[in-house]
């Protein structure tokens, strides 16, 4: 059974993995169960594209998880390999990036949330570093998405790279909050 951080983490491996039909989007019903000592978070619903009806089982982590968007606690994840968490990554810093060009500076703060996904992504790519070592070893990659990532380019993996991808993102972030939401902006 596969382990889970948190819901976050739960619901971010659910869209990574799409139905036999190549939708991603189904209406999930959420419960969770008792499984001996385990809490099993039970996730249920009809593909919205073939009807299928898909359902997810986790079991959650002892440890209590850090507020959303954090993904999990120090530990890095079983269950979304770093190239996986860079593909996300990538994908939401590039159209959050392009939206923030594009708009003027009083409609940013629509972005925050997209902004903070984005730097827990790279923050969870950094648990995956041993420690002392400078870069992710191949052995992390169990995806077919993070293992094609990974040969593309390695080097995207070393420490500095990653930490430079967090400090920009971070960076991005806190610009967002200092510019504020205008006072006419809904909540």
């Amino acid at each position: 059974m596969l382990t889970a951080r948190s819901s976050f983490e739960a619901h971010l491996y659910m869209d990574l993995h799409p139905c036999a039909c190549g939708s991603g989007d189904f209406d999930r019903q959420h419960r969770l169960e008792q499984h001996g000592d385990d809490i099993v978070a039970v996730y249920e619903g009809a593909c919205r594209q073939c009807g299928t009806t898909r359902r997810f089982e986790f079991r959650m982590a002892e440890e209590i998880p850090p507020p959303p968007p954090a993904f999990g606690g120090a530990q890095p994840s079983q269950i979304i390999d770093p190239g996986e968490f860079a593909e996300v990554a990538g994908r939401i810093s590039e159209s959050a990036g392009v939206q923030l060009l594009n708009s003027p500076k009083s409609e940013h703060y629509k972005l925050r949330d997209a902004v903070a996904y984005t730097v827990a992504a790279y923050e969870e790519m950094l648990k995956f570093l041993p420690p002392g070592e400078d870069s992710i070893p191949a052995s992390a990659f169990t995806s077919e998405v993070g293992k094609a990532r990974y040969r593309s380019d390695p080097g995207n993996f070393d420490r500095d790279i990653l930490e430079e991808n967090v400090e920009v993102a971070r960076v991005v972030l806190s610009n967002i909050d200092k510019a504020g939401r205008p006072p006419h902006a809904p909540q």
